[in-house]
């Protein structure tokens, strides 16, 4: 997507998962962008994420402290599914053979108990580096987020002896305690670094050969971008910066509509990611989980399901229908597309049932194979005894399903009632069973924003810079705590500010700050908001006090009187808001609509909908449902008993009749 002067130029071009960057590119030539005068890229990508999930990083060497070389093996001691006689542990992506200790020891105050002796440690370790072939060397050395001193030391000289390959400090990608977390943290950062390096690398140069010299930024998994030379340092903050910025653009569009509670719904090709977004803000986790290794780096609270556009539908062994997780993917991609896909998705379910017109997808611009779709549906139709709009319908009233669950994990799990939020759906293929879902949770109002097929793409250019830091400071609430928390909040925001300096971003920056606290004893914290004007008027009292208050609001008591609280660790969002926010609009379709279309019916019988380009609705005035309401990147499915209008911003707004 590129935006001039106010104008959004949008293009929809087929990824290439073998060199992302060649996708990229395409992209930008398809939409005649001259990159001479472009003045800010911002670009989103799987890259680091796939390379985890299909194990195609870098090969790592993992160096940590005498005595702990099993740390990424022996794991934590739980069990995922404590009922699966063949349960496994997730696998590192390095082997135990990879694995090198060195001889030091750092206690948890940050006090030096047995001095590293670099030049030794080097000359040691550099002939086995060499040997093995390693492209990155991941550093992990205990209590280095009490004093990374021996770490920085051991990363300059192996830096110095081996120019050829990564090195990641553990202190340079986390600074919280939890061992096996930071441990694994680490190596996973190091093993798609060199990935995210070499893409960054030859799209870099492809853009440069193009004319581009202007500001070239990162989406992180925060929902705020970067410039791409601090990606380099820190690549696994980018895990998720597709998913992200979708919840970023969500949030910019659904405030153009007046809504600030939404869950935002992103169906895509090969799944479905749901995120609450409370006030304005979606919340924001610690760390995360990838292929069942924990990453300790802020991310968007997403919830993902198996259940996209491109999703398999097929028979379990039982004899029951199933929808995901496996995919069509991108190549053959669903059987209507004509690239060889013989297997049913949910994209040929819409086409059966009618609410994808083959005629009007993308515009007009892509064929559709109808016929292709039924015979992908032939073999599940005759299995449930069933005609293949009625398997079609089936599949679809699943995926809801699905889909609802994934919802009620971000919701009411939470604490949270659904139906004081608005759903947003976006993605291709979110609007078209954004209203079933709705009525399924007995939500009212769905906004569905303009291009929601690139909604991910306008969520890059509309977020700000930002950048999360977390370190440890362990310590008891007692007279000498407020002192404690502003010296680290002083310390943060000089470390933030040099920062951002250095992207050349010093001007108009904001901050937030956490402490994360919790009761001695307790396993894991509560993250409690202190204001500047807090901490010009902080005292142990109100220490207590703000601990105790944010703890009842999750867990509905604030502890006993007497009993023991302490600070464990502090974090410092800094933002950098960017400097104008561009509208966003519908894109005229060119394809010329009929007035009505066959359709199968939510409950399965065969019905009529209306037909209306997006572009076109008045604003203001409600098309009753059935009706389609086609745009150029997705189509919004409006199912009897509800309603859409086009308002000012060019969302359509969804609501459905009391009952």
């Amino acid at each position: 997507m590129a935006v001039d002067g106010g104008e959004i130029q949008l293009r929809k071009v087929p990824s290439t998962s073998s060199n992302p960057d060649v996708g990229v590119l395409n992209a930008l030539d398809q939409a005649e962008v001259a990159l001479s005068g472009v003045t800010d890229l911002v670009h989103g990508s799987t890259v680091a994420t796939n390379a985890l999930l299909e194990r195609k990083g870098a090969r790592v060497a993992f160096v940590v402290t005498s005595g702990f070389r099993d740390i990424l093996f022996l794991q934590r001691h739980d069990r995922r599914n404590i009922y699966d006689l063949r349960y496994k542990r997730p696998r590192p992506v390095v082997d135990r053979a990879d694995c090198f200790e060195v001889a030091e020891r750092v206690d948890a105050s940050g006090a030096i108990v047995s001095k590293l002796d670099v030049s030794a440690e080097v000359a040691r370790l550099v002939p086995m580096l060499r040997a093995g072939g390693y492209k990155s060397v991941a550093v992990c050395l205990l209590s280095s987020y009490a004093n990374p001193a021996h770490e920085e030391a051991l990363r300059s000289a192996l830096n110095a002896a081996l120019p050829e390959m990564l090195v990641t400090a553990s202190a340079d990608v986390t600074r919280e305690f939890r061992e096996f977390e930071r441990a694994s943290t680490a190596t996973l950062a190091a093993y798609v670094q060199p990935v995210i390096d070499s893409y960054l690398s030859r799209l870099e140069t492809e853009l440069g050969a193009r004319g581009f010299d202007a500001r070239f930024s990162i989406m992180q998994s925060n929902g705020g971008r970067i410039p791409a030379t601090a990606m380099r340092r820190n690549a696994i903050s980018a895990l998720f910066s597709g998913p992200a910025a979708g919840v970023v653009g969500a949030v910019r569009q659904a405030e153009r509509a007046g809504t600030d509670n939404v869950i935002t719904f992103d169906m895509g090709g090969t799944s479905t990611d749901v995120c609450l977004v409370t006030d304005g803000r979606p919340g924001i986790s610690p760390d995360t989980e990838l292929d069942g290794l924990p990453v300790r780096t802020p991310v968007i609270d997403i919830a993902t399901v198996g259940a996209g556009g491109g999703s398999l539908v097929w028979m379990d062994d039982g004899g029951m229908l199933r929808v995901g997780p496996r995919s069509a993917g991108a190549e053959p991609g669903p059987a209507c597309y004509g690239k060889g896909g013989t297997k049913p998705t949910i994209t040929d379910a819409h086409v059966i049932r009618g609410t994808i017109r083959p005629e009007a997808f993308l515009g007009g611009t892509m064929k559709i194979d109808r016929a292709a779709a039924e015979r992908a549906f032939e073999p599940v139709a005759q299995a449930l005894g069933l005609s293949v709009a009625e398997a079609a319908t089936a599949a679809l009233r699943l995926s809801v399903a699905n889909i609802v669950r994934a919802i009620q994990l971000v919701s009411t799990e939470k604490g949270n009632d659904p139906r004081d939020y608005a759903l947003v759906p976006y993605g291709g293929a979110g609007p078209l069973l954004a209203a079933e879902i709705a009525e399924e949770m007995q939500l009212d109002r769905v906004v569905v924003p303009p291009n929601p097929g690139v909604l991910s793409a306008y969520g890059l250019i509309a977020s700000d810079f930002s950048k999360i830091t977390a370190v440890t400071r362990r310590f008891v609430v007692d007279a000498d705590a407020p002192g404690q928390v502003r010296a680290a909040h002083a310390e943060m925001e000089a470390a933030a500010r040099a920062d951002f300096e250095s992207y050349g971003l010093k001007d108009g920056l904001s901050f937030e700050f956490v402490a994360d606290m919790r009761f001695v004893g307790q396993a894991f914290e509560v993250p409690v908001e202190l204001t500047p004007e807090t901490l010009c008027h902080l005292d142990a009292t109100k220490l207590e006090d703000l601990f105790q208050a944010a703890h009842h609001r999750i867990f509905l008591h604030g502890g006993s009187k007497g009993q023991k609280i302490e600070v464990v660790g502090f974090r410092m969002t800094v933002t950098r808001a960017i400097e104008e926010l561009p509208a966003f609009r519908e894109r005229a379709s060119d394809a010329e609509a009929p007035k009505t279309s066959p359709v199968v019916l939510p409950d399965g019988t065969p019905g009529t909908a209306a037909v209306h380009a997006a572009s076109s609705l008045k604003v203001g005035e409600p098309v009753t449902g059935p009706a389609l309401i086609e745009g150029y990147s997705s189509t919004t499915y409006v199912p009897p008993a509800w309603a859409v209008s086009r308002d000012a911003e060019d969302n359509l707004i969804m609501t459905r009749a009391v009952q």
